[in-house]
């Protein structure tokens, strides 16, 4: 039998969308606009499931929670929000939301959360952690940022070991920051330790201390990260740089959940919540053979992958502004930028990811007098990091620069053609795009001679007079 829905949202396209999608799986379909309503049908009985928008015109969807709970704590809710901030994902779950999802959502998305709500048995724990000071750690409502609120919305509430994988500059650390400023270890400490900032002879120490005399200049006992983080979460930043005997220890750890100091004999109960990452790819390091397969799915138990700045461009504005105002507060001139110099800050592939763009925004306050930076001094800037960074003979092997241009080209292709995308056929085309000017230029290095041209190239001499007639490229006539 299907089951009685409210619905509460001030928008009518939308509530017509969730009767007609919600009645034809066979459910009972009861609408309003505000919350007064709802509150009315929940406090008589009525509904098997909630679903709610956090502003109506009466009352916030996340305030009616606690209340909803308070006299029907099974009645499971979901809310759906466009205010999409970490925030909201947060609060929703505290408050003791099901699920939250952000608008505009997908429908067979919300489907399915509705189907695990009405089927999933319920928890044993209803308990709700206390109320957080509200902040904003993390910056973006792009659909990419909203995996990873609602991912920490899910995970802040466990103890469950959890790996983010990103590029560097992509706020890794701000993710493990909010895991634990947003779960239920809040109260204790947050300890961090970079494996790829300590010297591999002491990483054990580091992690685990040691005692008085457990080598040579330990003049007396030292904690460990682990103890230092007790009742707390210990993040281990970089964790594909840690050394395999270090790897052998942590996994004792993972499996156990004690641990032996350097030079000791007692063991130590880990009270620790641990939050790995890495921006390697662990799976090729273990393919190698330098990080421990049963370590990684130990630490892999809840993976979350933080997007490259380039794939959530639509969040730059904010970040932006952000940025401005964290510079402003710290003495620097306020400023803010035109259209056009954020449109060409989309455009940028951000090698350096979040981190680059915050350096760039407190350079644009300290260096440039105007209030409203143009797209001009953007581009400028951006000119001067990509120079700055462009491999050169001595520190990068042959080819690196023409890949890095290849990129360069490509990111661009994507950025100029957001939106309009060719249906197929892109590999061909980049590669044509490469191979005509290679072979032109090959060329007229051998002054036409296309045996010479055809060894340089590594190719059969037949197979350079095809792609010479398919690319339609000019020849010196008289040479072979």
């Amino acid at each position: 039998m299907g089951a009685t829905i409210l619905v509460a949202d001030d928008d009518r396209a939308i509530r017509m969308v969730l009767n007609q999608a919600l009645a034809r799986l066979g459910h009972d379909v009861r609408m309003t606009g505000n919350a007064a309503t709802l509150w009315r049908w929940v406090a008589d009985g009525d509904g098997d499931l909630v679903i709610t928008d956090v502003i109506m015109p009466d009352e916030n969807g996340l305030d009616l929670i606690p209340r909803i709970k308070r006299v029907r704590p099974d009645l499971r809710i979901i809310v759906m929000s466009a205010q999409s901030t970490l925030l909201t994902a947060v609060k929703a779950t505290e408050r003791g939301a099901f699920e939250y999802l952000p608008k505009p959502f997908d429908l067979r998305e919300l489907v399915n959360v509705v189907e695990r709500a009405l089927n999933v048995p319920q928890s044993t724990s209803t308990a709700a952690p206390d109320e957080v000071e509200e902040q904003l750690p993390l910056i973006g409502r792009s659909p990419a940022m909203q995996e990873i609120y609602r991912a920490i919305a899910r995970l802040m509430g466990t103890d469950l070991t959890v790996m983010i994988t990103g590029e560097s500059g992509t706020g890794k650390e701000l993710v493990a920051r909010a895991l634990h400023d947003f779960g239920k270890r809040r109260s204790g400490p947050f300890v961090a330790i970079n494996m790829a900032a300590i010297p591999r002879e002491l990483i054990e120490s580091e992690l685990f201390g040691h005692e008085k005399g457990a080598f040579t200049g330990a003049t007396a006992r030292s904690m460990g990260r682990f103890e230092q983080a007790k009742g707390g979460t210990l993040f281990l930043d970089e964790i594909g740089d840690m050394p395999p005997e270090a790897q052998t220890r942590l996994l004792r750890v993972l499996q156990d959940g004690e641990y032996t100091s350097v030079g000791g004999r007692v063991p130590i109960r880990a009270d620790v919540r641990i939050i790995a990452a890495t921006h390697r790819d662990l799976s090729h390091l273990m393919r190698q053979g330098t990080f421990r397969e049963d370590l990684f799915y130990r630490l892999n138990v809840a993976p979350m992958r933080l997007p490259p700045l380039h794939e959530r461009t639509d969040d730059i504005p904010a970040l932006v502004r952000h940025f401005a105002s964290l510079a402003a507060r710290e003495g620097l001139p306020a400023k803010r930028l035109d259209d056009a110099a954020l449109e060409r800050l989309r455009r940028y592939r951000w090698p350096g990811n979040v981190r680059e763009l915050e350096n760039l925004v407190r350079r644009l306050a300290a260096l440039y007098p105007q209030e409203i930076i143009g797209a001009d001094v953007v581009e400028a800037e951006l000119a001067e990091a990509t120079h700055a960074e462009m491999p050169t003979e001595t520190t990068a092997g042959e080819g690196q620069g023409l890949a890095a241009a290849v990129e360069r080209h490509i990111v661009d292709y994507f950025a100029a053609h957001r939106g309009a995308l060719p249906a197929s056929g892109l590999y061909d085309r980049v590669l044509r795009e490469i191979e005509r000017p290679l072979i032109v230029a090959t060329l007229g290095a051998t002054r036409g001679n296309q045996i010479r041209a055809a060894h340089l190239l590594g190719l059969n001499r037949n197979t350079l007079r095809k792609k010479i007639r398919e690319l339609d490229i000019p020849v010196v006539r008289g040479l072979k």
